[in-house]
């Protein structure tokens, strides 16, 4: 595996990471394009009791 792509992925998961910690409810949606992740996308959901 190359350094850029190993660098993609830890960057990829840092990110990941950091957006799950503050989000209850919701989605996040990896953008593939030429086997490199180029977007992460989060929806958060607030639910109303």
């Amino acid at each position: 595996m190359s350094n850029r792509k190993q660098n993609n992925i830890n960057l990829t998961i840092e990110k990941i990471n950091t957006m799950l910690e503050t989000m209850n409810y919701g989605r996040i949606t990896l953008v593939i394009q030429d086997n490199y992740v180029v977007q992460v996308e989060k929806s958060e959901k607030i639910r109303l009791k």
